[in-house]
């Protein structure tokens, strides 16, 4: 399954200038066809791909499952922490915990799906080897054991909880993050160390400069790929934005098949700074770390929470850098914390995707 380096045959948009391309309202209309010639049903819902990891890439699906059902959710598989992090040296497996995370914020709001979401994200409490355990990560990688197949388990296990939508590993390779850290060291705060593990890099000290993959340019599940090439809209972020968002960006196949898509792409931009990892960026900076790792990515909206956004004008010029407008929405709680309302949330994509898509009504 990993062996495989799909042919992107889409063509690529013309880019005049810079990584952006022109301004969405000039760019020719997308077919009303599904990949491959086939004509897409009037009034079908968006075919959405969700990239990211942790509890960022749960708060984009918790909110996009309400409007649409043909949603996939490709997800980084770095994490070495944990449950997850134990399970990987132990076995030799993909880490599992954000791929449990995901399929939990799939679960709908019944009782079945609800009553699996907590049953899977419960963790063990005990004295001996199973301490801090997740069940579901457990169930996980039992069923990769028994099947041979990273896709075949998850959509299994996506099933089972009745899953409104389908997890996918962005790669079937366990993959080390590392990051180059100015300041690391307290004592040097010049100097350059090189941080590695991603729960590592979530909490350094000092200022992440970049991030790569060990191993390098590993290759893309095929079926991330296609999914994303066969997609509407493209969603990138929010989350943990050098360990959980740009490493998508490091993945070859994944990084061409968003430049071959015809989907639209937004990015979500955090609500507030994380500590350790991008503490004291603003909402443009998020941008510019992003295009230093991805040159040639283009986007066509950036989200953002109006509260959260104290320069616009900064934010505007950086998102043109991309050929992206910008789209400011409240998309956060309302009890103060720095989290993503799902509701809310829901509200700004259904709007975005009304506003900026070029197939619809959907519902």
């Amino acid at each position: 399954m990993t062996g495989r380096t799909p042919r992107l045959s889409r063509l690529r948009r013309v880019v005049p200038e810079g990584r952006g391309g022109r301004p969405a309202e000039t760019r020719a209309a997308r077919p009303e066809q599904a990949r491959g010639g086939r004509p897409r049903r009037r009034g079908a819902q968006p075919k959405v791909v969700a990239l990211g990891g942790g509890m960022g890439l749960s708060a984009s699906l918790a909110a996009l499952r309400r409007i649409t059902g043909d949603l996939t959710a490709v997800v980084t598989v770095a994490d070495d922490g944990g449950s997850s992090g134990r399970l990987r040296d132990e076995l030799g497996v993909l880490p599992p915990g954000d791929l449990r995370k995901a399929l939990a914020a799939l679960c709908g709001d019944d009782d079945w799906g609800q009553t699996w979401a907590r049953v899977i994200q419960h963790r063990f409490q005990s004295q001996g080897d199973l301490h801090e355990h997740a069940v579901g990560n457990l169930l996980i990688v039992a069923l990769w054991e028994q099947l041979g197949d990273h896709v075949q388990a998850l959509d299994l296990v996506g099933k089972l909880l009745g899953a409104q939508g389908r997890v996918l590993p962005m790669s079937a390779v366990p993959l080390e993050l590392q990051a180059l850290v100015r300041g690391h060291d307290p004592r040097r705060p010049d100097e350059v160390d090189t941080v590695r593990g991603q729960a590592t890099v979530a909490l350094t000290p000092g200022e992440v400069q970049s991030v790569h993959l060990v191993p390098g340019a590993p290759p893309a599940v095929p079926e991330a790929v296609d999914a994303v090439l066969d997609a509407d809209w493209v969603v990138l972020g929010p989350g943990s934005w050098f360990s959980s968002v740009i490493p998508h960006l490091l993945v070859p196949d994944l990084l061409d098949a968003l430049a071959e898509t015809r989907a639209r792409r937004v990015l979500s931009l955090n609500l507030a700074p994380q500590p350790g990892e991008t503490e004291g960026f603003s909402p443009q900076r998020h941008l510019e770390v992003l295009g230093r790792h991805a040159p040639k990515l283009a986007l066509d909206v950036v989200l953002a929470d109006e509260a959260a956004v104290p320069d616009r004008d900064s934010l505007t010029d950086a998102a043109k850098r991309f050929g992206a407008a910008v789209e400011l929405a409240p998309v956060a709680r309302t009890d103060g914390t720095p989290r993503h309302d799902p509701e809310l949330l829901a509200a700004a994509y259904d709007r975005i995707f009304r506003m900026h898509g070029r197939i619809g009504p959907w519902r």
